[in-house]
């Protein structure tokens, strides 16, 4: 259970580290309105993310036992992840500038909080992330007792609610005096995570190849 709950964290962390819709409306609303309204947006997104790992988990098992989709998703699940890797690597070195705009939007907490589902449901990063990563992953959880695929759930959602938490906090107060570096070290540790997944995901693959 403690390891299904530390692979669903890394999972949630893999998926909150990318540069995306979420996190830049995060970081934004942190800059702009504070950590409030910031942290409401990325607690949104993290039942936009539960949404889809939901549809993940009551589909996988019936979609993965076609052999061709299996090679699917280990083929283009260890693409896009080492793609991914790259992606982040090269935001450390040349990193985005998260600028505040002139005009803020205000809303209220609701809002906020609706708006944040939206905007993980809508986000083309978690689309994709899901439809061609998450299969691969889920898989080796799908495979074990209820309450092994509890912790994992468990495990993911706090990831993305801790996430949420500190990143509002960045943004409130220090998004504006770090700038750059501030998307640089977010992109760095990206970069290994996704690392870590491609690798993980290629294996796995790799080994139910031998089997076979």
């Amino acid at each position: 259970m403690i390891y299904s709950f530390i692979q669903g964290f890394l999972f949630s962390l893999s998926l909150c580290l990318d540069l995306g819709m979420v996190n830049v409306a995060i970081i934004k609303a942190g800059v702009e309105r504070g950590f409030k309204h910031s942290f409401l947006i990325g607690f949104g997104s993290c039942f936009g993310d539960l949404f889809y790992l939901t549809l993940a988990l009551i589909g996988f098992t019936a979609i993965f036992q076609i052999s061709y989709v299996r090679w699917i998703l280990w083929i283009v699940g260890t693409i896009v992840l080492f793609y991914l890797t790259l992606k982040m690597i090269k935001g450390a070195i040349n990193p985005q500038e998260i600028t505040s705009g002139t005009e803020v939007i205000h809303r209220s907490g609701m809002k906020d909080f609706i708006f944040g589902i939206g905007v993980a449901i809508s986000s083309p990063t978690v689309i994709l992330w899901f439809a061609v990563v998450a299969g691969a992953i889920v898989a080796e959880i799908n495979k074990f007792e209820r309450m092994t695929l509890i912790s994992f759930v468990i495990g993911f959602f706090v990831a993305g609610l801790l996430w949420s938490l500190g990143l509002a906090m960045l943004s409130s107060k220090a998004g504006k005096i770090l700038g750059k570096n501030y998307i640089r070290a977010i992109s760095l540790v990206s970069a290994i995570i996704f690392l870590y997944f491609a690798v993980k995901v290629f294996m796995d693959g790799l080994r139910t190849i031998i089997k076979m």
